[in-house]
């Protein structure tokens, strides 16, 4: 994915790929000097920020471009993401106050992603949203005192931006998005991501996937120039590079990635919030920071620490650090990444100041220094640096609070998960009943068959007769993530519109009983209550379960359109729903469905599930794919005086074979079950006349007999099969929309041909 081309500049281990940023296409009002000495000022403070970036030629160009436009006003925009999920620790908060502060006086806009969705998914704080908004809250509170400029939003510095609200206000735009991410990656791809979350790939929930497809789309949908996130988050950060790749979007996001500091206690790779030992918190008394530096794990010299034989692995541990460092020494990491991050900052130990990193840890290891002396200049300076914070919280009434209520949330929880029920209900928006009947039209094709209508025709028609009206569901959405038509929306539309033409057609009194609701057009009504309905059910169900048949190698839309199809069924509340017996897919779906309303307790009817037999109308057997030609099966765009007759001319009929007859399943499914008619052989009297057959069985008979000639019966088969797919034809020119649709799958048809050679 890009060059291996490293160096070493004040910590920062640097990749330089090709430059990609659109901001150097543009034209500069002003013309700065590569050499200016603000520029490269500026440059070596926001690069200071990472242990990694990718890359330092996109970000020195970006800040050279914005310092050119606008009069030197432009700013660039810098973006990190962060779930509330309970105490701050120093690294999130010092530490990350002093790397904002430098992005924003070098010329950046930091703009802080609350990720309380995230949170939700992620099951924090119980899985209660309420509760983690305000945890948010509190963490807000706490950068402001730990002296984060700008955070009065005032200067266009700091913008704080809530997950939940932006995302709802903006569904339109952020869920597509999302949904093209991915549709572009498999299973395999996303699962190495999945460390964001500190879990291993074994154990993870269906919900847990969406979470770094969900961040890769923050990006996009931030419109952010750099990802400013620490390093346990780069493989997520490489994700929405590679989709720039291949979605061919010229201008990447530059990654600068973050120091992650270690635990205090031997061998921890990183601070645990649920170790309150583990680390440094933002609201620790002098007396906290005491205790815990002095237990610090501190040596001088290599030590092989051996895992516990009932630890687990530490999710992503082996990308946790970029740099080596055989000492891992957690006092020297919090001198050199806390204490003297800030310019012109200085370290007391041992009677001497030191205003150098590299001079502390040389003075430690050769003895100048000694343990207590290095514990003694941390905990002072510590103290000094959050002596503000606790003086914050004490003193502001609205700080206090937020803290009282995070620390009673600690204290009462219990573990235990809160599954609150959350759908977007399509009665309440006007949509259709509850209790309905609900088929879900087949996921669009380009060139659409007439077996497909058929079996969507056989699901309407097997409404209860007292279901409160029938629905024919497009899921539209669920199409895109799991590639139809190239998830090309226009072919898409196209392959709708010809299918419920082709269905009018065919069965117009059945159909005007239809109420035919489009997906995303259902779920934009309450977008918030969608998605947080497939949230609840990917956290249910384990990826394994939703994978079911497929495999890491395929792609992880699969996951997220089952995801949605169960979010579907609850948005529906029908009183059954309908699926073809040939369909496994949608036997798999119906299945989570089921599954979900029992073990869930979904406050809602258990949908009854009926699984419809349907009518084989191939007009060839393949065993193999590769031998399947357009000549074995019907589609709605054939010519009915053209492929009509020269497709049944070619169909498999063999004399009394009435297991695989195609001839026979087409005339009898359309004259006899859709049109109520009897199927009618015209023949001269030599032959034994004409004879008019009222049911399949009679004329199953008479062919397994010999009483019924093939050429006869697929001389009939022919005039049915002419007439039907004639009525579609007139159908589709008749009508303005369904006739350019036509036009546009043809045209898309040509157009992925013409691709694959």
């Amino acid at each position: 994915l890009f060059q291996s081309i490293t160096f070493i500049h004040k910590f920062a281990i640097i990749v330089s790929p090709a430059m990609t940023s659109e901001a150097t296409d543009q034209t500069p009002k002003l013309s700065i000097d590569d050499n200016s000495e603000q520029l490269q000022r500026n440059f070596e403070s926001v690069l200071s920020v990472g242990e990694e970036c990718i890359s330092p030629d996109e970000l020195r160009s970006l800040m050279k471009f914005c310092l050119e436009a606008d009069g030197g006003g432009k700013r660039f925009n810098c973006y990190d993401g962060f779930e509330p999920s309970g105490r701050m620790h120093i690294a999130q908060g010092v530490f990350k106050a002093m790397n904002v502060n430098k992005i924003t006086n070098s010329g950046g806009t930091f703009t802080f992603w609350v990720a309380d969705w995230f949170a939700l998914m992620n099951d924090k704080m119980g899985g209660d949203l309420a509760k983690i908004k305000v945890v948010g809250k509190y963490l807000i509170e706490v950068w402001r005192a730990a002296g984060m400029e700008g955070t009065d939003g005032l200067e266009g510095k700091v913008v704080f931006k809530w997950a939940s609200d932006e995302i709802c206000d903006n569904a339109a735009t952020y869920w597509p998005m999302m949904l093209d991410i991915a549709r572009r990656f498999n299973v395999t791809r996303i699962k190495k991501c999945c460390q964001i979350m500190g879990r291993l790939e074994g154990s993870l929930t269906a919900a847990q996937v969406l979470y770094p497809l969900m961040q890769c789309t923050d990006v996009f949908f931030l419109k952010a120039d750099v990802c400013q996130l620490g390093v346990d988050q780069r493989k997520v950060n490489m994700l929405a590079r590679e989709y720039c790749d291949a979605a061919k979007r010229k201008r990447k996001p530059i990654i600068l990635s973050h120091h992650m500091l270690y635990g205090l206690k031997a061998g921890q790779e990183k601070m645990s919030k649920s170790d309150p030992d583990s680390a440094i918190f933002m609201e620790d008394s002098a007396d906290d920071v005491e205790r815990k530096i002095r237990n610090a794990y501190c040596p001088n010299v290599p030590v092989a620490v051996s895992k516990k034989d009932n630890e687990d692995d530490d999710a992503g541990k082996e990308s946790m650090h970029l740099l080596v460092d055989d000492l891992k020494n957690p006092c020297l990491d919090y001198v050199e990444h806390i204490v003297l991050c800030p310019p012109g900052s200085s370290f007391a130990a041992a009677g001497k100041t030191f205003d150098n990193f590299a001079e502390v840890r040389a003075a430690f290891i050769r003895g100048l220094i000694s343990e207590d002396q290095l514990k003694d200049g941390l905990i002072a300076s510590l103290n000094k640096l959050l002596e503000p914070v606790r003086k914050h919280f004490m003193e502001d009434d609205n700080a206090k609070t937020l803290l009282e209520q995070v620390r009673h949330f600690k204290k009462e929880s219990t573990g235990a998960v809160i599954r609150t029920f959350r759908r977007l209900d399509c009665e309440a928006a006007g949509f259709f009943r509850a209790g309905c009947h609900v088929v879900f039209l087949p996921r669009p094709d380009p060139n659409p068959t007439l077996q497909s209508t058929l079996d969507v025709l056989s699901q309407i028609r097997a409404a209860p007769e007292d279901a409160n009206g029938t629905v024919l569901y497009l899921s539209d959405w669920s199409a895109t993530v799991t590639n139809a038509c190239a998830a090309d929306p226009k072919a898409m539309a196209a392959s709708f519109t010809v299918m419920l033409t082709a269905l009018r057609a065919i069965a117009p009194e059945v159909m005007k009983q239809v109420t035919v609701v489009k997906q995303s057009e259902a779920i934009l009504k309450d977008p918030s209550n969608y998605w947080i309905s497939v949230i609840n059910v990917g956290r249910l169900f384990s990826l394994d379960t939703v994978q079911a048949d497929n495999k890491d190698a395929d792609g992880v839309g699969v996951i997220i359109a089952r995801l949605m199809g169960v979010a579907d069924a609850m948005a529906c509340s029908p009183s059954s729903i309908a699926f073809s017996a040939s369909d496994k897919s949608g036997k798999i779906a119906v299945n989570l469905i089921q599954k979900y309303f029992a073990e869930a307790s979904v406050p809602l009817p258990m949908p009854t599930i009926l699984e419809i037999s349907v009518v084989d109308l191939s007009l060839h057997t393949r065993t193999e794919v590769a031998h399947i030609t357009e000549n074995d099966a019907y589609f709605l765009l054939d010519d009915p005086n053209v492929h009509g007759k020269s497709k049944m001319k070619k169909a498999f009929c063999e004399p009394g074979n009435v297991i695989y007859c195609p001839p026979i399943a087409l005339a009898c499914a359309f004259q006899m079950d859709l049109a109520g008619k009897s199927v009618n052989i015209s023949r001269s009297e030599e032959n034994g006349g004409n004879v008019s057959y009222q049911m399949k069985e009679e004329v199953e008979r008479d062919f397994e007999l010999g009483a019924l000639h093939p050429g006869d019966l697929k001389s009939c088969a022919t005039k049915i099969i002419v007439e039907v797919i004639g009525n579609i034809s007139k159908a589709i020119k008749a009508d303005k929309a369904s006739a350019q649709a036509a036009k546009s799958l043809k045209a898309f048809i040509k157009k992925q041909n013409k691709s694959k050679k």
